[in-house]
């Protein structure tokens, strides 16, 4: 017989609570399961997660396949770890894949000024007016008006 850990939906309509259980993997969603493990409500804020950890500890030595959510919700209780290091995988102790983010190329950087103090923003901004009045006072090429 396969068994699975996984969810089986509880709740009314639009609000699902569920419960992690043991059941025959050949058997409906919501039909009759062998054991009930703990509960999950996704709705409260934090969502709630309560799992016998000894129970899942149990059921996965025994050769219970775990879903991919339930797996995450026994990886939240920390069962799935204890899990991995009762089998002996001690090196990788969650196995999510790693992905390593490659550092970017000179060509894509960018130079960017420090940021100055607010004292030389200000300077640079009477030099900004200096040089606008000094262009106005400037004489234009060309015919003057009388």
């Amino acid at each position: 017989m396969a068994v699975k850990i996984r969810l089986t939906r509880m709740g009314k309509k639009k609000q699902p609570t569920y419960r992690v259980v043991v059941v025959d993997s050949r058997r409906p969603r919501d039909s009759s399961y062998i054991e009930q493990i703990g509960r999950y409500d996704p709705r409260q804020d934090p969502s709630l997660v309560e799992i016998d950890n000894d129970k899942a500890l149990a059921w996965l030595a025994n050769g219970a396949q775990a879903t991919e959510r339930a797996r995450k919700l026994l990886e939240i209780s920390g069962a799935w770890s204890r899990f991995r290091v009762a089998k002996g995988d001690v090196h990788t102790i969650d196995d999510t894949p790693r992905v390593e983010k490659a550092a970017p190329h000179p060509e894509h950087l960018v130079d960017v000024p420090d940021v100055a103090d607010p004292q030389d923003e200000v300077v640079h901004q009477d030099a900004a007016v200096t040089d606008g009045e000094a262009a106005r006072a400037a004489p234009t090429t060309g015919a003057e008006e009388p």
